[in-house]
């Protein structure tokens, strides 16, 4: 039988009473679901985050990653699955009880309180602590994000970036050991989000709380994310380290979601261990590895190559390349330190990224080689499971 989540070892009422710092919970989903009428919200998802880690829900809107954090938070009741902490059941815990911080979009700060007053508000709440004990929580909090001179200010004398800091010391005062984050950077202009991004990543080493951060700004939780988990419809279609779903995608929409990608529709000509051959509907030859796809002769794939893994070729290096096309460009668009170039390739459109100084000599309707290596294609399944 588990022990209840309330009950509290010697350790935990040492740690609430302010003589530790907190440590990491470990989170376990056990096929939740939820639905909102008809509509399947949350649909057998399980999940496992190990304490300490951060992990980020990353998906389009409406595919389920608010919902998911609501349940975990306790707002929302599941219709059916487990949610645990440490291995103890949460499901029945009220919200003020599971001990969770969480940080929202919009700050929801309290306006007629000084920032000192927002961030020990929850200790009023949650906590026993003296006077002094809470004064020196407080200031510990405002000192990790580095505002320990603004406590006497009010949340409308602060910029965007503050109010937030201020925010996230307030869901750590408590010391929770697992903090939600709903979008918390998306008010912010692009490289304030930058900035906090570093400070976000900061601090979670800093108090070595376990974070579960929703977004749906793939740069964001790519950078930032031990694990990344991205959703569809509801369900997690693919899970693992920034790089991995990156580079080996599971399928069409996570490739298409992750970044700029080039998705080629095309028929297996040959197929032998992980390598494969593919004909484009424009005659066009390639060669590609398989990954997960196990493709027969004839069978209908998808080719991904990432715009920056493309090159542009000379006719004598083009010669020497085994996947070199030949293309016309439609469009350049400058985009600072590369140039993003509309390719067409017999009927198909392709994005490719390159340096500025390969971009300066071309012009819109050219003829161009391009190429790139075997192992930067990839097949995919051509239907999202």
């Amino acid at each position: 039988m588990r022990r209840p989540y309330e009950a509290r070892s010697p350790d935990e009422r040492k740690r609430d009473s302010g003589t530790t710092k907190a440590s990491g919970a470990r989170l376990e989903l056990r096929a939740l679901s939820k639905a909102f009428g008809t509509a399947k919200a949350v649909e057998q998802v399980s999940l496992q985050i190990p304490a300490g880690a951060f992990v980020s829900l990353l998906g389009p809107s409406g595919s389920g990653k608010t919902t998911m954090l609501n349940l975990i938070a306790g707002f929302l009741s599941a219709d059916s699955g487990e949610i645990l902490l440490d291995g103890a059941s949460i499901s029945a815990v009220p919200p003020h009880k599971r001990n969770i911080g969480m940080v929202f979009q919009s700050y929801s700060l309290f306006p007629h309180m000084s920032v000192a007053e927002n961030v020990r508000f929850p200790l009023r709440m949650r906590s026993a602590l003296s006077r002094s004990a809470a004064r020196a929580r407080v200031n510990e909090m405002l000192t990790l994000v580095q505002l320990a001179h603004l406590g006497e200010r009010y949340p409308r004398q602060l910029s965007g970036g503050q109010q937030q800091r201020v925010a996230m010391a307030r869901a750590l005062v408590s010391r929770p050991r697992l903090l939600l984050m709903d979008e918390p950077l998306g008010a912010l202009d692009k490289k304030l989000r930058e900035q906090m991004q570093v400070e976000i990543r900061r601090i979670h080493r800093s108090v070595g709380t376990t974070v579960l951060y929703v977004t749906h700004d793939q740069a964001e939780a790519l950078s930032m994310s031990d694990v990344v988990a991205v959703m569809h419809q509801g369900r997690i279609a693919q899970i693992g380290p920034p790089r991995l779903l990156y580079e080996a995608p599971a399928d069409v929409f996570v490739a298409d979601f992750l970044g700029d990608s080039n998705l080629l529709a095309g028929r297996c000509l040959r197929a032998a261990g992980d390598a494969a051959t593919v004909e484009l509907p424009g005659g066009e030859v390639v060669h590609a590895v398989q990954g997960a796809v196990a493709a027969k002769p004839s069978d209908a794939v998808v080719v991904l190559i990432r715009p920056e893994d493309i090159a542009i070729a000379w006719a004598t290096q083009a010669a020497e390349s085994r996947n070199t096309v030949t293309a016309t460009l439609r469009d350049i668009a400058y985009h600072g330190d590369t140039f993003k170039l509309e390719v067409l390739v017999g009927s198909a459109a392709m994005t490719v990224k390159v340096a500025r100084a390969h971009a300066l000599a071309l012009t819109a309707g050219q003829q161009l080689f391009l190429s790139w290596k075997t192992t930067a294609a990839r097949l995919l399944p051509t239907v999202t499971p």
